[in-house]
């Protein structure tokens, strides 16, 4: 039985397979433009203030769409963090540095993220609002794209400089092929 929760957990839903083959073109940070909005519609003050408000009714209506627009936004932290691990690939592929350590970094950040992702969910279907989790998940995908960002700028200088170096043998006559 725990065998097969974990397996559930672990396993991403065709849903969010779906959201994640979008090209990697797209920017992957594009959870951080909504992230100030989640912030403000998850924050406590905020669900006191409509509980004292407000009727039960409309309360407990608010609740439920906040757990609906948290799903949404994981959805979208999901394609950006599995954007991001394609580009990783890319980059590791293209990268001769590329030693075993970095393919287990990626994996173990791979385990956590997607351990994490599934407790949020989890505890969003259960009814509660997991702000500080959702944070935690938001950082871990904003990390991995600095790191995705800088990897592309030292491959893109290494090109520069094989680029050049080719250029300056082809210049002095030094071809010999």
């Amino acid at each position: 039985m725990l065998l097969a929760l974990l397996f559930w957990a672990l396993c991403p839903r065709r849903a969010n397979r779906a959201a994640a083959t979008g090209s990697m073109e797209k920017p992957a940070s594009q959870h951080t433009t909504y992230f100030a909005v989640i912030r403000q519609a998850m924050s406590e003050e905020d669900f006191e203030f409509l509980a004292a408000r407000a009727p039960v009714r409309l309360a407990r209506r608010a609740h439920r769409e906040r757990q609906r627009i948290a799903m949404l936004y994981l959805a979208d932290l999901l394609a950006d963090f599995q954007r991001l691990l394609r580009l990783a690939g890319v980059i590791a592929a293209l990268s001769p540095e590329a030693a075993a350590s970095h393919e287990c970094e990626r994996l173990r950040l791979s385990m956590r993220f997607f351990w994490r992702y599934r407790m949020v969910v989890l505890g969003l279907n259960a009814g509660l609002l997991l702000f500080p989790q959702l944070c935690g998940l938001s950082q871990m995908v904003s990390e991995l794209a600095v790191r995705m960002e800088l990897a592309m700028k030292e491959l893109g200088q290494r090109a520069a400089v094989a680029a050049e170096l080719a250029s300056t043998l082809d210049r002095r006559g030094l071809d010999t092929a």
